[in-house]
């Protein structure tokens, strides 16, 4: 999501920029697999890189949700103390909020939380109200930001991975599984590989150690259990276990925290979901017995710092963006902004200028798959005018045809159907894909005119 955020800023501002990707489409590492929290940064470390540009990277990534139609919901979140220690604890975090610049913190007692939070357990003895934190799809902003890179000029290169780096006089020459590319200037936003490409160049000043959060998704009708974010008390391995709505209308409780030495390591396992279920016993009760949709995990990008690790080395015409953690979702565009600013200041590279706010170019528009936008199966009017909107493919998710044929014929078309569950919500519903997967694999496969039903052989 970074790396695609930065290939977005320099396209805008003239650049010829090439996006090079190990996957076979965007966002499918890191940034798929994440708790989809719209962060204010109140928590971040005061005077850190991290939490001035979370805090920045709130308000742009909120303005381009608005403009992109990026499903986001400022739902707002209650910080919950389980302990005296933890109660103790809440002034001081609001505090931290106040020297990180967000002011709208209030801490409020049990009777308050309770009459926020109804279903909240009964240990619940206060919380920190953040109002500003919500939450946002994670995979749309990536498949915005390359569209957009895209149609400024970017040229994206997928299923292609970085072999090597050599630094000449005047540009860098990349080895990679597609060939060569010979660029001005590099940027690594390679994620879980930052400190691998890192080293390429010669630095060796952080390792990433990945971080597996699991996480189990909850059916849609458990949505009425809760109506903010909640959060925990944060500790020196992130911000705990957590329990949000989605926008796709399901209920998320999670992650893990789990330093591993893999970084492929993204199987869940039996005590890192009894762990979760007995967390969130703790802090939603009656959650434990709504029905689970689906489970996953992902890998964050942690490292020995407590920032992240973006460094500037105009010699080698090589910079770094390493390190970045979940809140990398919500900074991404800021990144992108301090970046794109320091490279033309210390680079010497001839970019244009940031648009200003009424000059900025026209984002596309992403389909709207969250539960809280007008969807075409809802639009009367749209289907009348095409009627492959009005036929549903995926019954969970309400998907239909066109939605498809859209995503298969969009600027960055999927390869895959875990690709088209990402555009569309095909498959990604109750039964996950155990009704419709036949006929979504068949539209990805044949055409988005394919016929749905195979003619049976006799």
């Amino acid at each position: 999501m970074v790396g695609a955020a930065i290939a977005r800023e320099l396209a805008v501002r003239g650049a010829d920029v090439v996006l090079v990707d190990a996957e076979d489409d965007v966002g499918n590492a890191t940034s798929k697999a994440n708790t989809a929290i719209l962060h204010t940064g109140f928590d971040a470390k005061p005077g850190t890189l991290e939490s001035r540009l979370v805090a920045r990277g709130h308000t742009l990534l909120s303005a381009y949700a608005r403009r992109a139609g990026i499903p986001l919901e400022p739902l707002g979140a209650l910080l919950v103390a389980w302990d005296d220690e933890q109660l103790a604890a809440l002034p001081g975090l609001r505090e931290k909020a106040e020297h990180n610049g967000y002011r709208s913190a209030r801490v409020i007692g049990a009777s308050e939380v309770r009459a926020r939070e109804p279903h909240v357990g009964a240990h619940a003895l206060g919380a920190l109200e953040v109002p500003d934190e919500g939450i946002v799809c994670p995979w749309t902003p990536t498949l915005a930001f390359v569209t957009e890179a895209k149609r400024h000029g970017a040229t994206v290169l997928l299923s292609t991975r970085v072999r090597g780096a050599e630094p000449r006089a005047d540009h860098v020459e990349l080895a990679t599984t597609a060939g060569g590319v010979r660029a001005r200037e590099v940027v690594n936003a390679a994620g879980l590989g930052s400190d691998t490409v890192h080293r390429m160049f010669g630095h060796a000043t952080f390792t990433v150690t990945p971080r597996r959060g699991q996480l189990i998704v909850f059916d849609k009708l458990a949505r009425r259990l809760i109506n903010h974010v909640i959060l925990p008390v944060p500790t020196a391995m992130g911000k705990g276990v957590l329990v949000a709505p989605t926008v796709y209308g399901n209920v998320m409780l999670g992650p893990t925290a789990e330093n591993l030495d893999d970084k492929r390591a993204t199987e869940s396992t039996e005590e890192g979901l009894a762990q979760l279920r007995a967390k969130g016993a703790h802090i939603i009760p009656e959650l434990l017995g709504e029905e689970v949709t689906t489970i996953y995990a992902g890998l964050r990008a942690a490292t020995e710092h407590d920032d992240y690790q973006v460094s500037f080395h105009p010699d080698q015409h090589y910079t770094c963006v390493g390190g970045i953690r979940s809140t990398g979702l919500t900074s991404g565009m800021a990144i992108a902004e301090h970046v794109a600013a320091q490279l033309g200041q210390r680079h010497g590279l001839d970019l244009g200028e940031a648009p200003a706010p009424d000059g900025l170019p026209e984002p596309p528009r992403m389909p709207p798959i969250g539960q809280a936008q007008s969807r075409p199966y809802q639009q009367p009017e749209r289907i009348a005018a095409d009627p492959s909107y009005g036929q549903v493919v995926c019954f969970c998710e309400r998907v239909s045809r066109g939605e498809i044929r859209d995503a298969l014929c969009s600027d960055l078309p999927p390869a895959t159907a875990d690709g088209l569950r990402r555009r569309t919500r095909a498959g990604m519903g109750r039964c996950q894909g155990f009704f419709c997967g036949a006929a979504v694999r068949r539209l990805l496969d044949d055409g988005p005119d394919a016929p749905l039903t195979a003619e049976v052989d006799q």
